[in-house]
């Protein structure tokens, strides 16, 4: 429907871009992405510049931008502490001002493999001295139950040999047995008991050698 090329150009920029209230809010929204953006721990180098390159073209197109001396920098800011000492080697080593933002970022790239290298050869050393140090603590539990169970044995062996030299617990006969028992019984009731006849606990009135008082005496030695 555009009858000249600027009519159709200008078309294009209100169809992609918006008018200018809706080209200026685009504006503002991405500077604000922009002096926002931080690099996270776990974050690799490429996924990190892959929404920072999203952003900073995103700008130009909206006939807005940085510097690459601004890119940089920014970059640098919002990387991790962790990659401080990083940071501090490439300031010191290198000039902001010319060094070009995709050469910022391959540099960025070797350190990051670098440090995963070390990562993993850190990590294995450690997994390593982990399973040595379970190792070493299995043997160690080996030997001590060993050790308890030859000191059980040991002392096993030496309980037997003393009941053996001494001999064990001697069971009383049953016979034996009702004999102390009737005697424990005859010794309580001589305590108890005396004679009918003359009062004598020596004896019974059986064994009396008084004669009898009357008949009722006679009778009752009889009858016991």
């Amino acid at each position: 429907m555009c009858q000249t090329a600027k009519k159709f150009w200008d078309t294009l920029l209100i169809t992609h871009q918006g008018n200018n209230q809706v080209k200026a809010n685009k504006i503002d929204l991405l500077v604000q992405q922009y002096e926002q953006f931080t690099i996270s721990e776990e974050e690799s180098i490429d996924n990190a510049f892959a929404k920072f390159n999203t952003i900073i073209t995103s700008l130009t197109e909206l006939d807005e931008g940085f510097s690459s001396k601004n890119c940089v920098r920014k970059f640098l800011r919002a990387l991790h502490p962790k990659s401080s000492a990083k940071v501090t080697a490439i300031e010191e080593s290198t000039n902001l001002i010319t060094l070009p933002l995709d050469e910022l970022i391959g540099n960025l790239k070797v350190y990051e493999e670098v440090i995963k290298k070390d990562f993993k050869t850190v990590k294995g050393k450690k997994e390593q001295s982990r399973a040595l140090a379970l190792k070493v603590k299995k043997e160690v539990s080996d030997e001590d139950s060993s050790s308890s169970n030859s000191e059980d044995e040991e002392y096993a062996m030496a309980v037997k040999k003393f009941f053996k030299r001494r001999g064990r617990f001697v069971r009383q006969p049953r016979n034996d047995r009702k004999t102390f028992q009737r005697s424990r019984n005859d010794d309580y009731g001589k305590n108890e008991r005396k004679c009918f006849r003359c009062g004598d606990p020596n004896h019974l009135i059986g064994e009396c050698s008084k004669p009898p008082k009357n008949n009722d005496q006679r009778a009752f030695i009889r009858g016991a």
